[in-house]
């Protein structure tokens, strides 16, 4: 068993736009338990609407955040200790490079004793439940005994294995599209997790991959990543060059990866009769459109997409095989207590995956 420092330093969330750097215990390894010395943790989409107290997180008499609490969920590190039987369990020493999946199951409900694990019934993620599934915006961090632990290989570097979770959600909703070779794809939002489904969606080589997103920088780098046409709507009419490109039918697959409103809308218009629509997007508020589309026009197959179940070792080989990479994404990096630097970096359209490095 390793010797921790008893404090480290963390982020704690104990409200909306009230996150503190603050000196809070180290977390130690019960039976079946991992610490890890955290390595990086991105500041994801989530956690920007978690920050300015999106109701999904921070509504009603028992808000789904549970403060205070250290956020963080995409996340790798180093075995910093073993608890009781841990080794043995997750086949792991201290030293090795590891990450574990974003949600902490509880190992008994249905879902969990019927394999489909990431749809817990209690659900507690990582970075949003004090106590039972504290996250990585800090030195250190505890993986539960149900976690599900990955080691990451020696040719994935450090910026990749930073991408590793968001990859993995990215594999799952490509997964769930069912792309054919014949397909014109249409991606809507080019952030972090759009910009890894380019590089999949491309490893598919479907008919044509068109993305759309209104930042130039992130087309710039979707197009150098796979994608064939790259287009702002807030520049061209996007659903006239898309019908353009298919004698008028419309894409065969839409993913809606832009977490804004009006990407669900513009994919329901943009989508041809008996396509496949895959929502992956956390939105910050509610969208309203016309279910008649859905059913009565078109038919259409809506899939959703969550977490990245069984997905993560997928990511980890993908990226070891240099078939997938981090180059372009992963742009700007802070220490935990330069935590205030960081998010303000989040939002300026120059970044893309902001990480922080304890």
């Amino acid at each position: 068993m390793s010797i921790l420092p008893e404090t480290m330093k963390a982020v704690v969330a104990h409200g909306p736009e009230d996150y503190r750097v603050e000196e809070v215990p180290t977390p130690r390894a019960g039976r079946d338990e991992v610490v890890i010395k955290v390595e990086a943790c991105g500041i994801c989409g989530s956690d920007l609407k978690a920050y300015h107290g999106s109701a999904m997180y921070w509504g009603g008499e028992d808000p789904w955040m549970k403060a205070p609490v250290v956020p963080g969920h995409e996340f790798y590190g180093v075995v910093a200790e073993l608890g009781e039987g841990a080794a043995e369990k997750h086949g792991l020493k201290v030293g090795d490079r590891v990450t574990t999946d974003q949600i902490n199951p509880c190992g008994k409900c249905k879902f969990c004793t019927t394999g489909k694990y990431w749809m817990c019934d209690i659900h507690n993620i990582y970075g949003f439940q004090k106590d039972v599934a504290e996250g990585a915006m800090a030195e250190y961090m505890k993986f539960s005994s149900t976690a599900r632990i990955y080691k990451i290989t020696d040719g994935v570097t450090a910026e990749e294995a930073a991408l590793v979770e968001p990859m993995a959600c990215a594999v799952h909703t490509v997964q769930r599209a069912s792309i054919e070779f014949e397909d014109v794809v249409v991606l809507a939002g080019a952030g972090t997790l759009g910009l890894c489904m380019v590089q999949l969606i491309a490893l598919k080589t479907p008919k044509k991959l068109v993305v759309l997103d209104l930042n130039e920088k992130r087309l710039a780098v979707a197009k150098k990543l796979g994608a064939d046409i790259v287009i702002n709507p807030a520049k061209e009419d996007a659903i006239k060059i898309v019908k353009d490109l298919t004698d008028g039918y419309g894409c065969d697959v839409y993913i809606e990866a832009s977490g804004h409103p009006s990407g669900v809308t513009q994919g329901l218009e943009m989508i041809r009769r008996l396509g496949r629509f895959i929502e992956f997007s956390v939105f910050g508020s509610e969208v309203t459109t016309d279910w008649s589309v859905i059913g009565d026009r078109k038919e259409l197959d809506i899939r959703g997409s969550h977490l990245g179940p069984y997905t993560y070792p997928v990511a980890i080989d993908l990226f070891e095989r240099k078939l997938l990479t981090a180059e372009g994404i992963v742009t700007h990096s802070f220490k935990v207590e330069e935590f205030a630097e960081a998010m303000e970096m989040a939002h300026h359209p120059e970044a893309i995956k902001v990480l922080l490095k304890p």
